[in-house]
């Protein structure tokens, strides 16, 4: 069977769709050549979503740092190759759980058989720190109020797995665009859909976004209550993270989220994300993890498959001659 992998991109305003599908494509080829993968050729696509909130792409021609549309954080080759501090998994650990405290995410955090908070404090957390997710909890597209925007960004992932319904699909899904993910094949229920989900530098650890998955599939929200993984996932979900990645601040989905029936669930790797431009370090870019070893690893044995399988048939069919 063919295979195809999809990738949908996340929070803030992006390069034009072409530009970005082919960037991603080119740091997934980047990171099987750096981490000595034979090359080789694959089917992408990508689902776009930007222009729903933002009125023009970012442009890497634009060289004033104020225009809305300069671009911050492009795609070079070698660009997920910087120097990045080299501590260890404890200290990080460390550094994590004091940022949580020092920005005040530990108020949202589950405590006893609650979620701390309540929906008020839930809903400005999400409105301060992620315009783009409050756009898609609010329900409004920014650019077009008469668009439902978290109904518009799902249904732009279904068509796209809808397209590619006759291959085997793995779902890479960056940030934000986890989160549409997730919903996504939640709502597809246990149609199989999707092969393989790997998710990137994904909030949907955040106790704020738990809290809001346990409270649309109708569950009681306490501390022993898991979220479902979405049964229309048929072989596995791995969930990277950089624990430098401030989106990302709670980054084992394992323990989160509750198996499916086919017994998918969950599986974390803590990854090192050494995406960099102009000396500046971003640990939660997504060229950063699509060149990380483990990612080139996952991607590279589900684009593999298919060939092993091609050589059989070919072998079998130079035997068996008609």
């Amino acid at each position: 069977m063919k295979r195809i992998i999809i990738g949908i991109h996340g929070l803030k305003n992006k390069p034009p769709e072409e530009m970005l599908s082919k960037w991603w494509k080119e740091a997934i080829q980047e990171g099987f050549e750096k981490n000595v993968f034979k090359p080789r050729d694959f089917r992408f696509d990508l689902v776009y979503w930007a222009d729903l909130n933002y009125e023009s792409p970012q442009d890497p021609d634009e060289g004033d740092e104020n225009d809305p549309r300069y671009l911050t954080f492009p795609y070079q080759p070698g660009s997920g190759e910087g120097p990045r501090e080299r501590i260890s998994v404890r200290e990080r650990l460390k550094k994590t759980m004091s940022r949580t405290i020092e920005s005040g995410l530990e108020l949202l955090f589950i405590k006893g058989d609650i979620i701390a908070g309540i929906d008020r404090i839930a809903d400005i957390a999400i409105k301060r720190m992620f315009a783009d997710l409050d756009t898609y909890y609010s329900g409004k597209s920014r650019i077009n109020p008469d668009v439902d925007a978290k109904e518009e960004f799902k249904k732009r992932l279904l068509e796209k797995l809808r397209k590619y319904r006759k291959y085997k699909i793995m779902l890479v899904a960056h940030s934000m665009g986890s989160i549409i993910a997730y919903d996504t094949l939640m709502d597809l229920g246990n149609r199989k859909i999707v092969d393989h989900l790997v998710t990137i530098g994904s909030p949907l650890g955040l106790p704020v976004i738990i809290k809001k998955i346990l409270k649309d599939q109708g569950r009681e929200i306490n501390s022993k209550s898991r979220p479902a993984t979405p049964e229309s996932i048929r072989e596995g979900w791995d969930n990277l993270s950089d624990l430098d990645d401030k989106i990302a601040l709670v980054y084992s989905l394992e323990k989160e989220f509750a198996p499916s029936m086919h017994g998918v669930k969950p599986v974390d790797y803590i990854v090192q994300n050494n995406y960099h431009y102009k000396g500046k370090n971003n640990p939660h870019k997504v060229y950063g993890y699509l060149m990380c070893p483990e990612f080139s690893e996952i991607a590279y044995r589900f684009i593999s498959e298919e060939s092993f399988w091609r050589r059989i048939i070919n072998r079998i069919s130079g035997i068996v001659k008609p």
